[in-house]
């Protein structure tokens, strides 16, 4: 079954399927922190958080829909068709204390 939800995505650490668009990614050394992607990130997919001084994207979290791209003003976000795999502490970002989509 297809995690369709947040949540699910969440609890199974899996993206879903049916999403064909490619995951996107932020270039931390061209990044100057606004948080604009963040505020733009639909809060069904919730996938962009802040990670200490970096701003983060959780690919299993992303669906591709570009709403962060025309919002970043340095342009620093890019396509991530082969993302590497999610680090453990990343997911204590999304249901966390500081989760901006809940």
């Amino acid at each position: 079954m297809a995690a369709g939800t947040r949540q699910e995505r969440v609890a199974t650490r899996e993206r879903n399927p049916k999403w064909k668009l490619p995951v996107v990614r932020i270039e931390m050394s061209e990044c100057i922190n606004c948080d604009a992607c963040l505020r733009h990130c639909p809060d069904q997919f919730g996938a962009i958080f802040n990670h200490g001084i970096d701003v983060i994207i959780v690919p299993e979290l992303c669906s591709g829909c570009g709403k962060c791209l025309p919002a970043c003003p340095v342009d620093c976000i890019y396509e991530d068709p082969t993302p590497a795999p999610t680090p453990d502490e990343w997911w204590a970002h999304p249901y966390g204390p500081e989760d901006p989509y809940v």
